[in-house]
């Protein structure tokens, strides 16, 4: 295990933590739609028990990826999450809306009523995929930040990064393309969530209303994520000159990722067919719902592409718009092979925590 693999190896396995929340963002899907998927008040019940026996593994699955992050490629967690704060904050708090939603909102004698924190879980269910396709986004569009490895030896402000300008990563808000991205994820989260609540929810009418709804859904995310897409491929992408570190400007260098790294090109169409076949059979068969297993399997297969793609064959996976030279790569913001090779063995575990999450959502749904 060279230092190289090591650092291949981590990202790899950050961004499939990053493919799963993807996919466990059904739960904020099915709660953007609460009041659409459930017409009754009883159907808006049933929509939210649903979800809040799942909400727990989809944040749990947040904090692992931005643990994964910290201590795989610390430089990354100091410059965004240290950089951006204002935009993980919001993030963070909407998630916290969230939970705070799902323990109170039954409580008697809350202050602010059961209506106020049913809309708790649509906000979180529309700002939280929003702003993380907005953020991930930023791994091919860029940022506004500065790497100053020599202020560290400054004792009266040792950061090692900062933000180039004042707004801490709202900026990021003000690109169209991550925009494009950030609605994208929405849209998909919604998918899901309907895929999930018509495969979880044993009721006709919300099943009936489900399909409608995807159908809404399918068609502007296509749209978004197609224009995202296609526009990453053909622009200028950020590459790295593997013998000196440098960083430079190379027309059309996603799409010549994907031709070099044909398996993931490959990964990305079944990915594809995939959610493409779930969301079609759910819309035009009136008995099928189980299409959130393929559907989910694919959108893991084509977000782990996509951010493979972001970081391997010598490229930057978090460009910088401030100063092309501070972009940050798998290589120069890693952790040290120590550190990376001690969490190879620690990482072999994972496959036991699948196995857990499988064996509760199993035990979640036997009623």
């Amino acid at each position: 295990m060279t230092y190289t693999f090591l650092q291949q190896y981590w990202w790899f396995v950050v961004s499939l933590l990053g493919a799963l929340l993807v996919f466990l963002l059904f739960v904020q899907g099915a709660n953007s739609l609460v009041y659409s998927l459930g017409r009754t008040e009883e159907g808006q019940r049933k929509v939210m028990e649903s979800t809040g026996r799942k909400w727990e593994i989809t944040f749990t699955t947040l904090v692992t990826f931005g643990g994964a992050f910290f201590a795989s490629f610390p430089l990354f967690y100091s410059t965004s999450f240290g950089g951006a704060y204002w935009l993980w904050m919001i993030i963070l708090f909407s998630f916290v809306l969230q939970a705070v939603s799902y323990e109170f909102q039954h409580c008697k004698g809350n202050l602010l009523g059961k209506r106020t924190y049913q809309w708790f879980l649509v906000i979180n269910g529309i700002v939280g995929p929003l702003l993380l396709g907005g953020a991930v986004a930023t791994f091919f569009n860029g940022s506004n930040f500065i790497v100053e490895k020599a202020s560290l030896t400054d004792l009266g402000a040792p950061v090692i990064s900062r933000w180039a300008n004042g707004s801490a990563g709202l900026d990021a808000l003000l690109d169209p393309w991550n925009l494009a991205l950030g609605f994208a994820v929405m849209f998909l989260a919604r998918i899901l969530g309907i895929l999930y609540i018509m495969n979880n929810v044993d009721d006709e009418d919300i099943r009936s209303r489900g399909s409608v709804r995807l159908v809404g859904c399918t068609i502007p995310f296509l749209v978004f994520f197609l224009a995202f897409f296609v526009r990453t491929l053909l622009k200028d992408g950020f590459a790295v000159d593997p013998a000196t570190g440098a960083v430079f400007m190379e027309p059309m260098k996603y799409l010549h990722n994907y031709l070099q790294l044909w398996p993931l090109a490959v990964l990305t169409v079944i990915g594809v067919v995939l959610l493409l076949y779930g969301v079609a059979r759910t819309i035009f068969s009136a008995t099928y719902v189980k299409g959130i297993w393929p559907a989910g399997i694919g959108v893991v297969l084509v977000v782990l592409s996509l951010l493979l793609v972001a970081g391997w064959g010598n490229t930057a996976y978090y460009p910088s718009n401030a100063d092309l030279q501070c972009s940050l790569t798998i290589a120069n913001s890693c952790s040290s092979e120590f550190t990376l090779r001690t969490m190879f063995y620690v990482s072999l575990l994972v496959p036991f925590v699948f196995g857990y999450i499988a064996y509760v959502w199993r035990v979640m749904d036997r009623k």
